[in-house]
C-alpha cells in the first residue's frame, strides 16, 4: 500500500491508465479478429473494410504507445498478406485529356 500522498495519487493514475489500456487493447484485438473472420468468409469488400479499420486501430495504438511502432508495422504487414487480391483498376480506357492526333 502506498504511504505518501504522491504515491497514493500515482496508484490512482495507474489504475485509470491500466483500465483505459485494457479497453483499447481489447478493441484492437477485436478489430484484428474481425479482419481475420472477413478473410475466412471470402468477402473481399468486407475484408478490405475490416483491414482498413484494423490498420487504423494499430496506428492509434502505436501513437498512444500502447504498442511499439515496429510491432504495429509488423502486424500491419502480416495482415496485408491475407488480403484477397484486388482487381486492378481499369486503365485500358483511353485517357480523356489526350489531344487528338492530326
Amino acid at each position: 500500500m502506498p504511504n505518501t500522498s504522491s504515491a497514493k495519487k500515482a496508484l490512482r493514475k495507474n489504475v485509470k491508465r491500466r483500465q483505459l489500456n485494457r479497453t483499447q487493447r481489447s478493441t484492437l484485438r477485436t478489430a484484428i479478429k474481425k479482419f481475420r473472420a472477413a478473410v475466412e468468409s471470402g468477402d473481399a469488400e468486407a475484408s478490405g473494410a475490416a483491414y482498413r479499420e484494423a490498420v487504423r486501430k494499430l496506428d492509434q495504438a502505436a501513437a498512444k504507445r500502447l504498442i511499439h511502432k515496429n510491432t504495429a508495422a509488423r502486424a500491419k504487414s502480416r495482415l496485408s498478406r491475407h488480403l484477397p487480391a484486388q482487381p486492378a483498376a481499369s486503365t485500358s480506357a483511353a485517357p480523356a485529356a489526350t489531344a487528338p492526333a492530326e
